[in-house]
């Protein structure tokens, strides 16, 4: 008899003797016994004492307009409709535009916010209430200036395929404090980013530290429901089979990717009844529930093709709201994605409806987690791909800008209620603090107590990180 019959007839004769009621333990939320058979997602110690535990990363897929809304520029106001000198444009490359495009004004008005005196556009009356608590970073920049590059650049460090995401490489070096939900969550708004799944990719890390996606209506995910047809006891016994029949098969083979399957297999099992009630927001008090906006109906006065569709502004209010859920839960990485922030026409109109419907529920969210004291320890980002051209697109738009762009951050160990980095009168390159993406990231995983060096995974003969072979800590970010 060949090894493999003998170890099918030890599974089977062991399956009789109760050897499933052990592996039912793991089911339940059990440490698993043994090295081989251990979490692959299980939490773990950081490099250094880090002051966030968890993140909240608001992603506005398209590329935001700083312009309109966090860098204002009455230079540009004032020199609207010249062009720029050809020395500054002559090696640039442009997604749409010509060179010989002219300089466009904005007509939205900033003014002073908060104690700290962050000037905000008046497209962002509910996150005005907050900047005490922001850094404003006005002096990010890229390479990539078309959109799957880009966003590729910031999720995973390098305008390529093939490389993990942030939130993959957060969930590896930390793990998750959550047994019975995904430690990566992504809540979308909306249609679907450029870039797609590569935006919450696992890469060369095993699959289990990839982005599980959850809806905003019906099964979190789909196919996790338990079919009528089938009863717990049933399901329990299947799962009880395919687990032990997997810990053979990685004991001969040592493949990682077999114990990303038993993970699988067991949290979706447990994720049965604690997915829908992570999501279950009909305890959340009223006053919470108007405070997110969760049944604003969509606006009749402005709207965007591109931006906006069948309740979006509804949608996205509730993934703001599940965020917090989620993360008081233990999950310990959530990407909310909406797209598109993409205006190359109808700026005024299209970027009105998306901040309009962002605004609110981001804002009722950093109140909400630093009343709750969860702000101290989790990290918010708001940062898309790049920004806009100081130069018109049209009558009424702008093209895609890498050179320069903003971005913010709250809690976590941000020393929120300042701006960070200064761009040039037009906003076309930063002349103070430049910051790259890959200093960002730096810096993001430094407040999760992970070193940038440290936090690498060998593959192609390589250490490869996720910022890549650059990338330093800005420290005047840090409290």
């Amino acid at each position: 008899m060949d090894l493999l019959h003998q170890q099918r007839r030890n599974f089977l004769t062991a399956s009789a003797s109760g050897l499933g009621a052990a592996a039912l333990m793991d089911f339940l939320g059990k440490e698993i016994s043994g090295e081989d058979q251990s979490n692959p997602i299980s939490a773990r110690p950081a490099h250094h004492f880090g002051q966030a535990k968890n993140v909240i990363f608001v992603y506005p897929a398209g590329g935001p307009s700083q312009l309109e809304l966090f860098d204002p520029k009455p230079t540009l106001n004032a020199q609207a409709g010249k062009p720029l000198p050809d020395s500054i444009t002559r090696n640039v490359r442009f997604a749409f535009i010509k060179k010989d495009a002219k300089l466009m004004g904005t007509k939205r008005k900033f003014a002073k916010q908060g104690e700290c005196g962050t000037e905000l556009s008046d497209l962002l009356p509910h996150l005005s209430n907050c900047v005490d608590d922001i850094a404003l970073v006005r002096s990010m920049h890229t390479e990539a200036f078309n959109h799957h590059p880009a966003q590729l650049m910031l999720s995973t460090g390098v305008p390529r395929f093939g490389r993990p995401s942030f939130g993959s490489w957060v969930l590896y070096g930390l793990g998750s404090e959550s047994e019975n939900l995904p430690g990566y969550v992504v809540l979308a708004a909306n249609r679907g980013s450029s870039g797609g799944t590569s935006n919450w990719t696992n890469g060369f890390l095993p699959s289990t530290y990839q982005g599980v996606v959850f809806r905003s209506q019906g099964e979190p995910v789909l196919n996790l429901d338990l079919p009528n047809s089938l009863s717990k006891q049933l399901q329990q016994s299947n799962l009880e089979a395919i687990s032990e029949l997997n810990r053979i098969q990685f004991q001969e083979t040592q493949d990682p990717e077999i114990q990303s399957r038993i993970a699988a297999y067991e949290l979706a099992f447990r994720m049965q009844s604690a997915a829908p009630e992570a999501l279950d927001i009909s305890q959340e008090s009223q006053q919470t529930l108007d405070a997110y906006g969760v049944d604003r109906p969509e606006p009749k006065d402005v709207k965007s093709n591109i931006g906006g569709g069948k309740d979006v502004f509804k949608t996205f209010a509730r993934n703001c709201l599940y965020a917090r859920r989620l993360v008081e839960r233990g999950v310990r990485f959530v990407t909310l994605m909406h797209a598109s922030w993409d205006q190359h026409g109808e700026l005024d109109q299209a970027l009105g409806y998306n901040s309009r419907m962002a605004d609110q529920p981001i804002a009722a969210l950093l109140k909400d987690l630093k009343q709750r004291g969860m702000l101290n320890d989790t990290l918010v980002i708001f940062a898309g791909e790049f920004g806009r051209t100081p130069l018109a697109q049209g009558d009424n738009g702008r093209d895609h800008h890498p050179q320069a762009f903003s971005v913010w951050m709250a809690g976590g160990g941000i020393r929120g209620g300042q701006v960070l980095g200064k761009t040039d009168d037009f906003g076309w390159s930063p002349v103070e603090d430049p910051v790259h993406v890959n200093d960002f990231h730096a810096t993001l995983l430094h407040l999760l107590g992970l070193d940038h060096k440290k936090l690498s995974k060998r593959f192609g003969g390589l250490d490869l990180r996720l910022t890549n072979v650059g990338g330093k800590v800005v420290s005047k970010l840090l409290s």
